[in-house]
């Protein structure tokens, strides 16, 4: 039996002892099933990267390296070399099992083309190399390897390359002609009848690919660019991203050794990059003084990891250079002004706010900076930056007073379209009059304000807090003031004390009372949400204060009438009822017709709460229909909740049941969480009281499912569940 027969017949052994398929195996060691067939029929020489990776997974070590043929096998007879100018590969690869398949398969597609892609430091090349050597022994004709330099100033002309792969296919060199079309003509002649890989590394532009793409079928292309070359038609693309949190943790670790914990901590300041976990585990084993927490300490401050991530011969910073040098000069001036942002993506019409520009130029510009992988597209119609080329975007150069002018434009466009979305929201709630420059854009018409408020809110709580910081304490109060409506809806409390807590002190700055006490008044509101009635009822009094001293009646009716929910919510009922029938009574008077109705709707809960059920299920019933006529969905579903909870107490269980289905239907129509876990929780309530205790745990868990730890010092259902 031959060399290659012995190693395949033991292969097959060992693989069906395992119970692993052919098609398994492929799939484990990325070698194609139909090359594996042919090794074990022995149709094929295997190769030792071949025997090491099946031994790995066959748990066979030395068992068909031992059995690999001596000699090599001409397969050939003509007298050319069979050339492998491959570099080596990267040791501790790991991490890119999917992106190995799926570059695999495309070169085994009919065109036989295919492009890596990725940003500056990303891997691109060791994933081709890896590959490369793992598919050589595929080719009869062997590989070549080609550093295209594309991103650099020495890029390598089409011509220059056939003049070098010529070369290496054994053309003399006074046989190869001067005339760049006859070049790549003799190009194309020497590649008919060969089965060879082809690398182009680094390749800058689709054009540059395109004159060295083979005609002859049994040939296949692998090429890597900081560009997406989304104009090679002919290719598959694989684009290629950070690695995963484990493999990432996992590099640092195998060039280290440190532990899982801390390889995980610097991974992510290296934002998951394989040229930043290299260059930082470089550093720290040049430093023998350091320990991990050194180097992550070095690396905690963003404006500082450019300069850490800098082993002397590797610099994060040059490898982005490389991507931005061929950047026009408004490409450039964008993506310094991007890096402005505070927030974690922006959409295109932000992004004209921030540039200045019409829409449709800042969504080309975009692309192209997309394109060049300095961008990424997390969705259609977002974009946002790695951590680590938004620290290096930030270092633009720009015009004097620019940053300035795009933060303004920035700033004052968040507010105009989170005043569009709040106005959606809450159409009739009271605001003060915001003036906007010119050049700030009018936003687009929005469809869904919560859909827009659940996407923004944390570029809006970003800018809030960078507004107060540079100065602009009115944009600041104003974004606090637009996101109060939504973070209600939502019982996002931690950004809206924060938020309101910056607003405060701008307001405070900026001299504006009627601010400061409205922006206080619903700092309130968050503090009584999330339970510190204590600090709430502060808030209230130092409100009223602010309002009485500039003489706003209304403002002052409205911090009373939410201390009186405070009130009521620290078992001061009677207090709470008094405050509230004042209150109810300016509202009135006033024609405000919204307050009004919620005002009547927090009489009827304290009235429950007082021992008068009754006259409080009818108010609130009454509630109901003043919200529907003003469109107020999410108040809507309050009232039913507080009907349920009347109708509970005076044992009319049908209706309060009605009730909350109503009011769990109307909060998740409107997406409050809240109101719908509330409305199910109190359902569980009346079953229990029913004496179906296995209906009212389902009831009671689906309302934790829907959002868990309701207070119970603020919803009564909640309460009552706990007896």
């Amino acid at each position: 039996m031959s060399g290659p027969a012995t190693f395949g017949a033991e292969l097959r052994r060992l693989r069906r002892a395992t119970g692993l398929s052919l098609a398994e195996l492929a799939d484990r060691v990325h070698y194609s099933k139909g090359y594996l067939s042919k090794v074990e029929t022995g149709l094929t020489r295997p190769n030792t990267a071949l025997a090491a990776l099946c031994e790995a997974e066959l748990n066979a070590a030395g068992a068909l390296t031992a059995l690999l043929p001596r000699e090599p096998v001409r397969r050939r007879t003509r007298p050319d070399v069979r050339p492998s100018g491959l570099p080596p590969a990267a040791a501790d690869f790991t991490g890119r099992s999917a992106e190995l398949r799926a570059v695999r398969d495309a070169l085994e597609t009919e065109a036989g083309v295919c492009v890596v892609s990725g940003m500056g430091g990303v891997g691109k090349t060791a994933l081709a190399v890896r590959c490369a050597h793992r598919l050589e022994a595929t080719f009869a004709d062997g590989c070549l390897f080609v550093d295209l330099r594309g991103q650099g100033d020495t890029a390598v002309p089409p011509a220059a390359v056939h003049d070098r792969l010529l070369r290496v296919l054994g053309v003399p060199a006074e046989q190869i002609p001067a005339d760049p079309d006859d070049r790549a003509a003799l190009y194309r002649s020497r590649l008919r009848g060969r089965s060879l890989l082809l690398v182009l590394d680094n390749a800058g532009f689709a054009a540059q690919v395109r004159q060295l793409l083979p005609a002859e079928p049994k040939c296949r292309v692998l090429v890597t660019s900081r560009s997406r070359l989304s104009s090679l038609d002919e290719a598959r693309h694989v684009s290629l991203d950070v690695l995963p949190p484990d493999a990432a943790a996992e590099l640092f670790a195998a060039l280290t050794g440190a532990s899982a914990d801390d390889a995980a901590r610097v991974a992510v300041r290296c934002g998951r990059l394989p040229l930043a976990i290299r260059i930082a585990a470089a550093r720290l084993r040049a430093h023998p003084a350091w320990d991990v927490a050194e180097l992550e300490r070095r690396l905690a401050v963003e404006t500082d990891r450019l300069g850490v991530l800098d082993d002397g011969e590797r610099s994060l910073s040059a490898a982005f250079r490389l991507s931005a040098r061929h950047l026009s000069t408004a490409e450039a001036r964008l993506f310094g002004l991007l890096a402005l942002n505070p927030g974690s993506d922006l959409d295109v019409h932000t992004a004209s706010a921030l540039s200045g520009l019409e829409p449709r130029e800042t969504d080309r510009l975009l692309d192209r900076l997309h394109d060049a992988y300095l961008v990424t597209q997390p969705a259609a119609d977002r974009y946002c930056f790695h951590d680590l080329l938004r620290a290096f975007a930030a270092a633009t150069p720009l015009e004097p007073g620019e940053r300035e002018d795009a933060v303004r434009r920035l700033t004052a466009f968040a507010v105009r379209e989170a005043e569009q979305a709040d106005r959606m929201l809450t159409p009739q709630r009271y605001r003060p009059e915001i003036s906007y420059p010119g050049e700030v854009p009018q936003p687009p018409p929005l469809d869904d304000a919560v859909a827009w408020f659940r996407a923004e809110w944390p570029n809006l709580v970003a800018l809030c807090r960078q507004a107060g910081e540079l100065g602009q304490h009115d944009r600041c109060w104003q974004l606090a003031f637009c996101l109060r409506s939504y973070f209600f809806l939502a019982k996002l409390w931690d950004p809206w004390v924060a938020t309101h807590e910056w607003a405060r002190a701008a307001a405070e700055a900026a001299g504006d009372r009627w601010a400061l006490a409205t922006t206080t008044v619903n700092l309130g509101i968050a503090l009584v949400d999330r339970g510190d009635l204590d600090g709430a009822v502060g808030c209230y009094r130092k409100a009223r204060r602010e309002y009485g001293a500039i003489g706003d009646e209304h403002g002052e009716t409205t911090a009373l009438a939410h201390h009186a929910w405070a009130d009521h919510y620290r078992g001061e009922h009677a207090a709470a009822l008094r405050d509230l029938r004042t209150a109810l009574e300016f509202y009135e008077q006033t024609g405000d017709r919204r307050d009004t109705a919620i005002t009547t709707r927090g009489i009827a809960l304290v009235l429950v709460a007082l021992g008068k059920a009754a006259e409080a299920a009818a108010l609130a019933a009454g509630t109901l229909a003043e919200f529907d006529e003003l469109g107020l969905d999410f108040d809507a579903a309050m009232a039913l909740n507080c009907v349920g909870w009347a109708r509970f107490h005076t044992g009319e269980h049908d209706l309060a049941t009605a009730a909350y289905r109503e009011a769990a239907a109307r909060a998740e129509a409107c997406e409050s969480d809240h109101e719908a876990a509330r409305a199910y929780a109190g359902l569980g309530n009346i079953a229990a009281a029913r004496g179906a205790a296995g209906e009212a745990g389902s009831l009671w868990e689906q309302a934790d499912e829907i959002r868990p730890g309701l207070d119970p010092a603020v919803v009564g259902e909640a309460r009552v569940r706990l007896v």
